[in-house]
């Protein structure tokens, strides 16, 4: 029943992150957009109010007419929308997904006892200091560059990559990349929270108190938000990919993580420029020649992946292999697993007798063979003999 009730959760709020990063990335998007499409005021009435742009758009079977004044209308409305909670409701989301699903099993998602051997408390620790410590080092970035733009691109870009390799130093590559990818979302949520939501109320308040509005709050605000569309693509990257092995087996994981990202950073770039009327193929073309040099550097070779097989001599039965797969992998894929704190088996795939072993042969030879990204963090030690003995089960007995 305890593993039923956590597959509920796990779906449930994995289902309201989903929503909430839909809605956030959405609005975030369509603002971006519209930053860049809106059009000086040709009506003398528009520009004596203020107006600095608008533009005309259609949708859903109506007109639409936003504007944007330069720093505000000369009375505020009783009534403004703001919005903040897209982002917080994404960052707590996900914040509880991580918790589920990572922190409450730190000894079989969060620890390599190959890189660094940790208790579970010290990875815990760890992983969360790169969340808080991401947003602090950004932060005191962006006060000590100030608006020297370029200058703090290089640093941030810097600082990241940094992070990268140490992410993938200390915890496993699944965990790595999720870790990177919570620590920039962390620094996005954290501009909306502490710097562009305050400065815009400040502004508020002000033309409320009629008093004179200060310009910093909403040019700080609009360099936060630029930086917040720009790790979007990453972010989103991060958070996809750790569910796909072939991203974070590699030894050097770290570079395929910074040169994915990049690319992400590339394209979006395009979108943006191709906002402002721009078409500039070459930051597409950039982005998908950086994955295509990825797909390429990390491409399995056949021999090295046939060879082992070799080493193993005579015949290996359905017995022979299963009791390697029950001795590795039955503690999470079980009905009542061992590990992973009562979480259900990942996927379903649970192995109870030989014929569930050639169920899903398949998926057994991809993830233990050809990717070596189970057992999770290689927890229960599977030999390079064990692996080469599936293989060769494998191959005498289910590739014909």
């Amino acid at each position: 029943m305890e593993a039923y009730i956590m597959e509920w959760l796990y779906v449930l709020v994995r289902w309201l992150h989903v929503i909430t990063a839909v809605a956030w990335i959405g609005a975030s998007f369509y603002f971006v957009w519209l930053d860049n499409s809106l059009q000086s005021p040709k009506d003398k009435d528009l520009q004596d109010k203020g107006v600095d742009g608008e533009l005309w758009a259609v949708h859903g079977g109506g007109f639409y007419n936003p504007q944007k004044y330069l720093t505000a209308p000369e009375k505020l409305p009783k009534k403004l929308h703001w919005f903040y909670w897209e982002s917080y409701s994404t960052w707590m989301s996900g914040f509880a997904l991580f918790l589920l699903v990572y922190l409450l099993n730190a000894q079989v998602y969060l620890i390599d006892p190959n890189l660094l051997p940790m208790s579970p408390t010290q990875a815990i620790v760890t992983a969360l200091g790169f969340l808080a410590g991401g947003w602090f080092v950004y932060d005191l970035m962006c006060r000590i560059f100030g608006f020297r733009n370029l200058a703090l691109g290089i640093a941030v870009s810097l600082f990241i990559g940094i992070a990268t390799y140490g992410a993938c130093q200390i915890f496993p590559g699944r965990a790595a990349f999720l870790i990177v990818g919570a620590m920039m979302a962390t620094m996005m949520s954290a501009n909306v929270l502490f710097v562009i939501i305050p400065g815009q109320k400040r502004v508020t308040a002000a033309m409320r108190a009629g008093e004179p509005v200060d310009p910093i709050y909403g040019q700080r605000g609009k360099q936060r938000s630029v930086h917040n569309t720009y790790f979007t693509l990453p972010v989103l990257f991060c958070m996809l990919s750790n569910h796909f092995g072939v991203m974070y087996r590699d030894a050097n994981n770290w570079l395929v993580l910074i040169l994915m990202m990049i690319a992400g950073v590339l394209i979006r770039q395009f979108f943006l420029l191709k906002h402002r009327g721009q078409t500039n193929w070459y930051f597409p073309a950039s982005g998908i020649a950086v994955m295509a040099l990825v797909f390429f550097w990390m491409s399995p070779i056949a021999s090295q992946t046939d060879a082992p097989a070799k080493l193993v001599r005579g015949s290996v039965s359905t017995e022979e292999a299963f009791a390697v797969v029950q001795k590795r992998c039955y503690g999470c894929h079980a009905y009542n697993p061992t590990m992973m704190g009562g979480a259900p088996a990942p996927k379903g795939i649970v192995f109870e007798s030989p014929e569930d072993l050639r169920k899903h042969a398949s998926a057994v030879i991809s993830q233990t063979v050809q990717l070596k990204t189970m057992p999770l963090g290689n927890i229960t030690q599977m030999t390079d003999e064990e692996r080469q003995l599936i293989q060769a089960w494998f191959q005498q007995n289910m590739s014909h």
